[in-house]
């Protein structure tokens, strides 16, 4: 209205002089530029926003200020026009941050500025918007300045070229470092999972770069995850007489089962296998939509897995007790090798069953050696094994020591297949008189009640005689098993002897352990200490008082095996004596359970020097893992464990090194059906 007075009293009045007219040309101007300048300013500020987020080239920004410099140059004059650009310099560019964020409509967004229309913000998100909009304004001026080239000196040109040459290269060195930390954690990760070794048969490790087919078992996993789903179905649909879908379960679950059977790898599936999958889905389905049950299903899973860890463990129970079993049992082939041989030899001239070389047996100058074993082809490959890679066989001698049922087998073998220039003889533990109940301490405890309800009650109810399986172990009723503590009572002549376990394979020239300084200890053996297992407290009872005041129970453990024995300390130091205290201290077992290493580390404590450990390389029975150089090094490697090479259950990465001292052409090997 204010306008249309104005323009009316500018008709009316011709006569008003020219001075008169100037406020109100003024105010015309002013009235129309006012708008225009901020709704202009409005977009130049939308577009450097814009040019700042998405990078525009120069060409895409300014064409929005000069088709806004072309309509205002059509409206205004010059003067006007350097008036506004005068006022826009001193002031910045217009922008909506220089209203209150408060007076704006949740509407107006600010980019780079969190916008709040609650009067009730706190002061920390204003700080936070405040610290935005600077930012955003230094960048937004400094795109502006970049922009504006046209009065730049060639001082500000050369600035802007260092600076976009620093940001180029700023760039290319932030991406150069997060590829080569990446890289890097890549090649640690890789090396992490090599350095990894496995103490179980067979490896699976997806970080491998060789590891090709890393899903090669998801479809099996599929469906024995649809098993245990159906099976879940099943008892519900049961529970709540769905009979139909209860039967429609189950011929699907039986396809399945059958489809899966044992197989462990996709590979090993039939070509039916995505079709019983897809079947079984739909039924899945039809039964999820009528029976499922929150909290009815997780109750079933829940009693599933639990019946399921109770098999598991009945299963390793029966598992541990049938593999003692098999590793203490003499197969087939050689219990007829044995039948054969001792028939034969009971066949055999009395004259006709003596060895040669008999005065080499009690000469202390040469190489004696103490085998005691009941198994005819385990001594012989012992005894092979150490004449091929012994330099001068003919100072080698061979105590064997067997039982009365395979003394005449043991005779027979070596009588057949005599051991080269070396000397063999065999005795049988049961002709040692003076080995007795009222001697020795084992005889006297296996003779008592107790002992043979361990033994030979099978429904012992006590905690005893349900675990521990490895210590119910018939060979601890052989004396053979216990003849190593009573060395120079068996061998009264000699004053070293080196002891072999019928477990071994010897690989080298043994004589330089005779030359080994043992520096007045009685026993010489390679110790096990390496991991925490050997030590003494894995064996011996430390919460008897006895055992802990003389013992440490981090004191290295040694092997059985291969041990040098000074028969002359032995005798000075009263070593059966020690023995004999120890043992008869444990007749109830308290100290330790039954076996010949625990009172070995005992009877031995403070009088065992370590050998080299290439003399002896333990664990080719147990440990899938051992390294195949220290085994080629080795000059005896040691079987200890339950998978002995001569059983079904040995691990065939190692067998090899035991079989090749076998001659598998013997006629009564082969007529036992013993092969590789």
């Amino acid at each position: 209205m204010a306008l249309k007075r104005g323009l009316s009293s500018v008709g009316v009045h011709r006569n008003i002089t020219s001075g008169s007219l100037f406020p109100i040309v003024i105010l015309v101007l002013f009235s129309v530029l006012a708008p225009l300048v901020f709704f202009v300013g409005r977009g130049l500020y939308i577009s450097d926003q814009n040019s700042v987020q998405s990078g525009y080239t120069k060409q895409n920004v300014d064409w929005r200020e000069r088709l806004a410099l072309q309509s205002i140059k059509s409206l205004f004059s010059k003067e006007v026009i350097d008036a506004v650009t005068t006022s826009t310099a001193d002031l910045g560019p217009l922008s909506l941050d220089s209203f209150r964020k408060g007076n704006l409509s949740a509407s107006w967004k600010v980019i780079g500025v969190e916008t709040s229309v609650e009067d009730d913000a706190t002061s920390q998100s204003n700080q936070k918007a405040t610290d935005s909009k600077q930012e955003m304004s230094q960048i937004k001026e400094g795109r502006l300045l970049d922009d504006d080239h046209s009065s730049d000196t060639p001082a500000k040109l050369l600035r802007r070229q260092l600076r976009d040459n620093r940001r180029g290269k700023r760039a290319a060195e932030l991406v150069q470092q997060d590829n080569e930390a990446t890289l890097k954690l890549e090649n640690a990760a890789i090396e992490r999972s090599k350095a990894v070794d496995s103490a179980v048969l067979g490896r699976y490790n997806i970080w491998r770069k060789e590891f090709e087919n890393d899903n090669s078992d998801s479809t099996v996993r599929l469906m024995r995850d649809q098993i245990v789903m159906a099976q879940v179905y099943v008892s519900i649909a049961k529970m709540k007489n769905k009979l139909d879908l209860q039967q429609e379960l189950q011929i699907r679950l039986k396809e399945s089962q059958r489809a899966v059977g044992e197989s462990t790898v996709d590979a090993d599936l039939p070509h039916s296998a995505p079709e019983k999958i897809k079947t079984m889905g739909q039924v899945l389905s039809k039964a999820r939509e009528q029976l499922y049950d929150c909290k009815l299903v997780t109750g079933k899973l829940r009693a599933m897995l639990q019946t399921s860890e109770e098999q598991v463990r009945s299963l390793k129970k029966q598992s541990t007790f049938l593999s003692q079993l098999a590793a203490k049992t003499i197969p087939n082939a050689i219990h007829c090798l044995s039948m054969h041989l001792t028939i034969e030899y009971y066949l055999l001239p009395v004259e006709k069953r003596k060895f040669p070389r008999s005065e080499n047996l009690e000469n202390p100058n040469l190489y004696h050696y103490a085998l005691f074993s009941d198994n005819v082809l385990a001594a012989s490959v012992v005894v092979n094994s150490t004449i091929m890679n012994a330099k001068d066989p003919s100072k080698h001698v061979f105590h064997l020591v067997t039982d009365k049922l395979n003394f005449g087998a043991m005779n027979m073998w070596f009588l057949l297949n005599p051991p080269g220039k070396a000397t063999i003889h065999v005795e049988n533990v049961d002709e040692f008189k003076w080995l007795n109940s009222s001697y020795c301490p084992v005889l006297r405890q296996l003779e008592t009640a107790a002992m043979k309800e361990y033994y030979f009650k099978a429904d012992n109810p006590t905690k005893s005689a349900s675990s521990n399986l490895k210590y119910r172990n018939p060979k601890y009723l052989s004396m053979l098993n216990h003849l190593r503590f009573y060395l120079p009572q068996v061998y009264p002549k000699l004053n070293k002897i080196l002891f072999l376990d019928d477990d071994i394979v010897v690989q080298k020239d043994l004589t330089g352990l005779w030359s080994v300084d043992l520096h007045g200890k009685v026993n010489g053996a390679v110790e096990t200490c390496g991991e925490s297992f050997h030590r003494f407290d894995k064996y011996l009872n430390f919460s008897n008082p006895h055992i802990s005041r003389n013992f440490d129970p981090n004191a290295c453990g040694w092997a059985y095996g291969m041990n040098m024995f000074d028969l002359e300390e032995w005798i000075k130091r009263d070593i059966t004596g020690i023995y004999h205290k120890w043992q008869n201290m444990n007749e109830d077992r308290t100290l330790w359970k039954l076996g010949t290493l625990p009172p070995g580390l005992i009877t031995f404590y403070g009088l065992t020097h370590p050998l080299e450990k290439s003399w002896h390389v333990l664990g080719l029975g147990y440990n899938p893992s051992v390294d195949k150089k220290e085994i080629e090094h080795a000059a005896v490697i040691h079987y200890n464990g339950n998978m002995k090479p001569w059983l079904e259950l040995a691990m065939t990465k190692y067998r090899s090194y035991w079989t090749k001292y076998i001659k598998y052409d013997h006629p009564y090997i082969r007529s036992c059906n013993l092969s590789e």
